[in-house]
């Protein structure tokens, strides 16, 4: 096993040396857990118990302090009530320990007072060189090689099957789920990590410094939020270029920045969908279903995301007629297409087995199925065309009662360029087990099983770093809604096409020399959405059109908006274009940057249909964005309509993605919508940015 992180990974995951401080006598207590997991898994290191109010803990000598013990432990495990942990943290920096875990809750989760704890945690641990995981952590669970240094219940198994798996978890009590659910079919861990507040030792630093874990081939997470995310970036990185996937699974929503959006892109892109491209650009895997988080890194093994992949279909085989059903439609419902046997297989299947398959989306090979030679026959036909991303076989009862039988051609096929995920459909511990055992992709169901093909399907490497030199986007206004006119000119710094636009006062007199028609809106910081209030008229074709809609506007935003300062009209070209669409940035409170591209106007949040990445994008990117989004296929020229520039659009995305290469981030939202797409360019009629 190597490693090079002045051995703080090691200490982390297989310490030799290891003290408990605040071990308890009493083995019902979970601070007695740490010790009886390790003598119960075989720890073949050095165990200090720490407690001064006692000679033995569970029959073994206990130690005053970690000032009395014999040598310095490695990986300390603080499992003392909170108010005490800071006075130990101090102790075991002091001594030189490399590691040290806290147990203990009530920290940055439980308030500002809680928050300053930890800080200070923190601080005393890197004063003496140390590194420390948690507060609120259940441990660091190495399963092969014996050292289960965690509190966690799971650890009361008498066996647990080693693998080559590696769990980080923000939920402590996840990695004995994980654990437990793996051994229940065969797949092994690894280690487990709990990583609790992530004061310090965090998700990224830790997946980063186990990259060079001889014994680890990948990774899965369990998230609650994003913390750090240029540390989970860094890991990905590291983890793309020594081959080892990493699976996520995540839940939870960020409603502060809800609060916080003003903008159609703030409703539009939630921190999911943020999340989602974050994940995406980082080359991370993410899942929906849970069982899939164990089940697809072995579809994974030995494999690297391929762009040609998401061209090709996925073939389904099945010695169960509604089984088979089920996995095409869950399949099809994840935007996979899925795909029969060609002429020539099913002639090749004829000539070899006698067996007839009809021209159909699903491989139905029922009782005839059950025979080796012909299941074997099928699987070898599909796998050695190349034709399929992947090959999925569903299979009926025999899976549960002829296990040896209707597993083995499938196990047969393992190690074949072309993956192969198999989703029995009755309870079939022991097909399962054979499959891990063959280091086949087992699958408890085809939910899962669809989930983590469309992840696959998806897998992409990490979008490569921006080169770019910062954009020149003015001074910094903290805090600061601009205006439409102001926002406007922050486009044009950026490089967009903006629309030609006059800014008058309030009580300005009309120039002659505007060009009709033309669009009139009210200025105002505090009128955010203008066509909600009534701050909107459009196709004015001449002045007494201009000076009639002014008059009108201002009458009726003294009772549509009551509070809003008028600073003056802003008076635009009236615009016509082929389609509109909205593209807007956001700074995620969990994952940073975001661009996005949707339809545009005021219809943009109802319908949802938005493509989101990390920020910036280049050219390519953009095009990729726009092609997903339903609502602007018709602008491409579909059924004979007139195309739209979507180039120029692609560049408008990039231009506007660019806000993310400033160092300081200091725009927090900054939107165009509509962007007019014409046959010949793309123009931003309106504006809305507002400063960190």
């Amino acid at each position: 096993m190597s490693s090079s992180n002045g051995g703080w990974i090691d200490a982390l995951v297989r310490p030799s040396t290891v003290a408990v401080v605040g071990a308890s006598d009493d083995p019902k207590k979970d601070s007695a857990r740490p010790l009886r997991f390790l003598r119960r898994h075989g720890f073949k290191g050095t165990v200090w118990p720490i407690n001064p109010m006692r000679e033995t803990v569970l029959g073994e000598k206990a130690w005053p302090s970690l000032a009395d013990l014999p040598g310095v432990p490695e990986h300390v495990y603080i499992v003392t009530a909170a108010e005490r942990v800071e006075e130990q943290v101090v102790e075991a920096a002091r001594l030189g320990v490399k590691v040290a875990t806290v147990l203990a809750d009530g920290f940055a989760e439980a308030g500002e007072d809680g928050a300053e704890a930890q800080r200070r945690l923190v601080e005393k641990a890197h004063a003496g060189g140390m590194r420390l995981l948690g507060p609120n952590s259940m441990g660091a669970a190495n399963v092969a090689d014996a050292v289960p240094f965690t509190t966690n219940a799971a650890w009361e198994a008498e066996s647990l099957v080693p693998g080559r798996l590696m769990a980080l978890s923000q939920s402590g009590s996840l990695i004995g789920t994980l654990v437990s659910r793996g051994a229940a079919r065969g797949i092994g861990f690894h280690s487990l990590v709990s990583v609790g507040n992530e004061a310090d030792l965090d998700v990224g630093a830790i997946g980063e410094a186990a990259v060079g874990l001889d014994g680890v081939d990948a990774f899965i997470l369990f998230l609650e939020t994003v913390r750090r995310p240029e540390r989970i970036a860094a890991f990905a990185r590291a983890a793309d270029a020594a081959g080892k996937p990493i699976v996520v699974y995540k839940l939870g929503r960020s409603p502060e920045a809800q609060a916080l959006a003003v903008s159609h892109t703030g409703a539009l892109v939630g921190s999911d969908k943020a999340a989602d491209a974050f994940f995406r650009d980082l080359g991370i895997l993410r899942v929906d279903q849970f069982e899939a988080l164990l089940e697809l890194p072995a579809l994974l093994k030995g494999r690297r995301p391929d762009a040609a992949r998401r061209s090709k279909p996925v073939a389904v085989v099945t010695t169960t007629g509604g089984g088979g059903a089920m996995a095409v439609d869950r399949l099809g419902a994840a935007g996979i297409e899925v795909e029969g046997a060609s002429d020539a297989l099913r002639a090749h299947v004829k000539q070899a087995v006698g067996l007839s398959l009809k021209p159909a989306r699903l491989i139905d090979v029922t009782l005839a199925g059950a025979r080796y030679e012909v299941m074997k026959t099928v699987l070898d036909g599909l796998l050695d065309s190349g034709d399929y991303a992947a090959v999925v076989a569903a299979i009926g009862s025999s899976a549960q009662f002829l296990p040896e039988r209707a597993v083995q051609p499938i196990v047969d096929c393992a190690g074949h360029d072309t993956p192969i995920a198999a989703a029995p459909l009755p309870q079939a511990d022991r097909a399962l087990a054979m499959l891990s055992e063959a280091e086949v992709a087992g699958f408890r169901s085809v939910e899962s099983m669809a989930d983590a093909v469309r992840a696959f399907m998806e897998w992409r490497p990490p979008k490569r770093l921006p080169t770019d030199p910062a954009p020149e986007i003015g001074p910094a206004r903290p805090g600061a809604v601009l205006g439409e006119a102001d926002g406007l000119d922050l486009l044009d710094r950026l490089g967009l096409t903006t629309v030609e636009r006059r800014l008058l006062g309030p009580d300005d007199a009309i120039p002659d020399d505007i060009v009709y028609p033309v669009v009139l809106k009210a200025v105002s910081a505090d009128l955010p959405h203008k066509t909600e209030a009534g701050a909107v008229a459009l196709g004015l074709a001449d002045r007494p059109a201009l000076e009639a809609a002014r008059d009108a506007m201002r009458a009726h935003l003294k009772t549509s908006a009551p509070g809003a300062a008028l600073e003056g009209w802003l008076v635009q070209t009236m615009v016509r274009g082929l389609g509109e669409a909205l593209v807007g940035y956001r700074v995620d409170p969990e994952v940073g940057p975001v661009i996005s591209v949707a339809p545009g106007g005021i219809f943009a949040e109802l319908y949802e249909d938005v493509a989101v990445r990390t920020a910036p994008v280049d050219l390519a990117g953009a095009r990729e964005m726009i092609a997903q989004v339903t609502g602007l296929r018709a602008l491409a020229g579909w059924r004979g309509r007139p195309a739209g520039d979507l180039e120029a659009l692609a560049r408008t995305v990039a231009a506007l993605s660019a806000l993310a290469l400033d160092p300081d981030l200091r725009v927090a939202e900054a939107e165009a919508n509509p962007v007019m797409v014409l046959a010949d360019g793309a123009v931003a009629v309106d504006a809305l940015v507002r400063f960190a």
